[in-house]
């Protein structure tokens, strides 16, 4: 499975952004990931196949996950973007439905677009 993410860029406090992730095939898991510098990645927002969605804290109701199905392209609606916000985002996808925030159940992974938001 091949990702490309797109969407990324500078924008300022209280901006917004849209990235999208193009699959190459069907998973039943896609999420998106994100890195700051000096700091772990960690996931932002997940979508499963099934409909459900998770977000992490720090985005939930700012942040929005869907999934165009004919597409096979994953987005994530970023609105009230903070500082703090600034990392690379990377989308991964999974074939087990029950991938959640393991990394490691991630196998497939895109080279990430950076998104940075400044104060």
């Amino acid at each position: 499975v091949q990702l490309a993410e797109s969407g990324g860029g500078t924008v300022q406090t209280g901006g917004s952004l849209t990235l999208s992730c193009a699959g190459s095939a069907y998973t039943c898991t896609m999420a998106w990931f994100r890195q700051a510098p000096g700091k772990g990645r960690e996931e932002v927002a997940i979508f499963v196949t099934t409909g459900r969605t998770t977000y992490a804290e720090s985005v939930k109701g700012r942040f929005s996950i869907s999934h165009d199905n004919a597409e096979k392209t994953l987005h994530l609606k970023m609105n009230d973007l903070k500082p703090e916000d600034t990392a690379m985002y990377y989308c991964a996808a999974s074939h087990s439905c029950f991938a959640g925030t393991d990394r490691a159940a991630y196998k497939w992974w895109g080279q990430g677009t950076q998104v940075t938001v400044s104060s």
